[in-house]
Formats: structure tokens, C-alpha cells, sequence
């Protein structure tokens, strides 16, 4: 239990140290962010991609007065449901009717308070590390009140803006060592990087799964890490790492995806049977993650390449596929039911791959239906039609700035 004077004295230092903080890159995010009335916003996204500082640039653009409170603090780790209470009792008493929570998901029931919030007219942003948060947690007291976004690492146009790059192929190399990490890359300390996937297997996986072997999640996720545009599949890992059961590498994947870290890809297929059925690729939500992380004696820029495009269709569709067929395609993405790209990923085009690459595409186009797709490298452009298609051959830092 915490005293409602305890509660405000904490509400009062955060806010000091919040607006002492650097406002950072405006993020392109900012712009979009939905507000309704009786609705909250809720933000999504892996730990340090900068919630707290889109909060921050929210705060000084509209809501001046709002009040801010990160739950996740050493003076609030007894909070309780019943202390939400004292914190109602204690915003009542400010007058304050926009409310900013950081990490309030640690707190049991809180699902049930923001919907009384809500009732009561109050405007309410919620950042948290999980994406959980917009599915089971929210699905019984917020259906059909919350707005969900999601917030990634800077995209390629804001790590250029940041570092002051001219657009161009050096700075595509750069930001495939580097990633998008805001810390990181304000930094260069890769320290950042290690304490980063550390604190999301402990804090946002082992600790709210109650998982035991916590060292065999973390070999697990160094072998995925590593792995970046491979396919995985939970029966053929069976026995490595000391686990021997799929259905616990698919829950260590699930929780690995909830927390924003990895993301799996299935294969395109209209059969739900088929997707699950097949492995999936395996993709990291930062490639900072990987120069911090992969067990590797190369740099795997083809992998970092494609990891990389794959962030971009990432930030534009929540559906994105590969296709397998005689030959293959990268990425296949789709929007309400309908397929909208399809997307190889290749630094460089030569005479040994073009014909794997290009028929791919081509095969991918054909089945899907669709008109155009796109060959991206690293300084290459072309144009090729064939049978009423198009395939465009682009340089990666032409094609992230779509």
C-alpha cells in the first residue's frame, strides 16, 4: 500500500525530471496520434524506442498541464490495485483532466480503472513494452474504447535526420550497423544494446511469464538474433538450448513477439493450416539489436539488408508473408485481405543471382495477381516488363523514403 502523499510526491519529482528531459527528434509518429474522446491512446513498443520522449513532445505541443506518472519506479513497486484509489483521490484533487501513463500494465487491474476514467471524461495516452496489452488485457473492460498505435526505432529518415546524413548508400551501411535505437545512437555505447534484449527477456518475458530456465530463453534468443531472415521452426529446434518440447518454443516465440524483440513471418498462403504449419522467418525489430547481439564472424549485410526492408513494409502492414513456390519472394504484404506489394531484398545484382531473384518476384506476381513489384539493393536501378508487369529495380535509400 502506498500513502495518497507518497503517491503525489512522486507525481510531482517525475514531472520536475520529465520536463527537464530533451524533447529529441520530433518523431514522424507524433503526427499521428489519435485522440477521441472515450477512447484511450494507448503506444506499444519494444523498451527504449522513445515512448516516453513521443509522450514528452505530445505533452509540449498540446497538453501543457497533463499529468504524467511511469509506474515503472523503484518508490512505486508496492502499487497496488487498491492504491489506485488514492491516486484517483489524488488526480480529483489536482483538477487535471488528461492523464499520461507510463507502464501502467505492471499494475494489476488497471484495465478496469482507465475504463472509469474514461466514464468520468478524462483524456488518457498509455505507453507500455508489451504488445499484449492490446489483445488479451484490453478485451474485456477497453473493447471498442482504446485506440492502438505502435512505435518503432527511428526509421531510416529519422536516423538520417538525427545524424545529419546526406540520403544516399553510405548512410543506408550505417544505419544497417546501427539501427534505430535513440539511445544507441546518441550514445554508441553498445552497452545499451546488451541491457536492452537483457531487461526485455528478464522484465517483459521471464519475470511476467513466471519462466524458470531463464537461460535457456536466453541461448534461444541469441540463436533467433543471429538468425535474422532464416526460417525457424519449433519441431526442429526441438532438443537444442535443452528444451524439448514445441509448444515451448512457440510460447518463447509468442512472448519474444509480444515484447517487440522478433517478429515471425509465415508463409502466404490463404490457409491458416498451411501458415502454421510451414516455418516462419524470423526478423528483429532492430538491427542496432543485431551488431549488439548476433554470434556471427560476418556482418550478413544481405540478411541486414532484407531484415531492414522488412522494418520498412513493417511500419506500413501488419500482414506481411514470404512466398515459396518454384521460386521465392522476400515479402509479399497485405492490407484488408487484398495484396498490396511484393518486395525482394538484394544488395547487389550480378549474373549468378539475377534469375533467382527476378523469377521470384516475377512467379509471386503472377500468383498474387498484381502489376508491380520491386528488387531492392544497394546502388542498382533497373526496369524490367514482362506480360503486362513491372519490375523495378531500386536502391534501398530511394525505397525507404516512400
Amino acid at each position: 500500500m502506498i500513502r495518497q502523499e507518497e503517491i503525489a510526491f512522486v507525481i510531482d519529482a517525475q514531472r520536475e525530471t520529465f520536463l527537464k528531459q530533451d524533447s529529441g527528434l520530433i518523431r514522424d509518429a507524433l503526427s499521428e496520434i489519435t485522440v477521441a474522446d472515450s477512447f484511450a491512446t494507448i503506444i506499444t513498443g519494444i523498451r527504449r524506442c522513445g515512448k516516453s520522449t513521443l509522450l514528452l513532445q505530445l505533452l509540449r505541443r498540446n497538453y501543457q498541464d497533463a499529468l504524467y506518472l511511469n509506474f515503472d519506479d523503484i518508490r512505486l513497486s508496492g502499487f497496488e490495485t487498491a492504491d489506485l484509489v488514492r491516486l484517483h483521490r489524488e488526480i480529483g484533487k489536482r483538477a487535471i483532466k488528461v492523464l499520461f501513463f507510463d507502464e501502467i500494465q505492471i499494475v494489476k487491474g488497471w484495465e478496469t480503472y482507465i475504463n472509469q476514467l474514461l466514464r468520468e471524461g478524462y483524456k488518457v495516452f498509455i505507453t507500455g513494452s508489451n504488445a499484449s496489452m492490446l489483445s488479451r488485457e484490453l478485451g474485456t473492460h477497453l473493447t471498442g474504447r482504446h485506440l492502438p498505435m505502435e512505435l518503432f526505432p527511428f526509421s531510416y529518415p529519422e536516423f538520417i535526420r538525427f545524424k545529419a546524413l546526406n540520403n544516399g548508400e553510405n548512410a543506408v551501411m550505417n544505419y544497417l550497423k546501427e539501427g534505430g535505437m535513440p539511445e544507441y545512437i546518441k550514445t554508441g555505447a553498445s552497452a545499451v544494446l546488451n541491457t536492452l534484449v537483457d531487461d526485455i527477456l528478464m522484465r517483459d518475458i521471464a519475470i511476467r511469464h513466471n519462466i524458470r530456465d531463464v537461460n535457456s530463453l536466453r541461448q534461444l534468443t541469441v540463436y533467433l538474433i543471429t538468425n535474422i531472415g532464416n526460417l525457424v521452426s519449433a519441431s526442429k529446434l526441438v532438443g537444442m538450448f535443452g528444451i524439448k518440447s514445441p509448444a515451448t518454443f512457440l510460447e518463447y516465440f509468442s512472448f519474444l513477439k509480444d515484447a517487440y524483440l522478433l517478429e515471425f513471418v509465415p508463409i502466404f498462403s490463404h490457409s491458416l493450416k498451411i501458415q502454421a504449419r510451414n516455418p516462419k522467418k524470423v526478423y528483429l525489430m532492430d538491427l542496432g539489436v543485431y551488431t549488439g547481439n548476433a554470434v556471427s564472424t560476418s556482418e550478413n549485410m544481405g540478411k541486414r539488408l532484407e531484415n531492414l526492408i522488412f522494418l520498412h513494409l513493417r511500419r506500413k502492414y501488419r500482414q506481411i508473408f514470404y512466398y515459396k513456390g518454384h521460386g521465392e519472394c522476400d515479402f509479399v504484404t497485405m492490407e484488408k485481405n487484398r495484396v498490396k506489394e511484393a518486395v525482394q531484398a538484394c544488395p547487389t545484382i550480378d549474373d549468378e543471382n539475377f534469375e533467382r531473384e527476378y523469377n521470384g518476384l516475377l512467379e509471386a506476381m503472377r500468383h498474387l495477381g498484381i502489376k508491380e513489384g520491386s528488387i531492392v539493393t544497394l546502388n542498382q536501378s533497373d526496369t524490367f516488363e514482362k506480360e503486362g508487369m513491372t519490375i523495378k529495380m531500386i536502391p534501398a535509400h530511394l525505397f525507404l523514403q516512400e
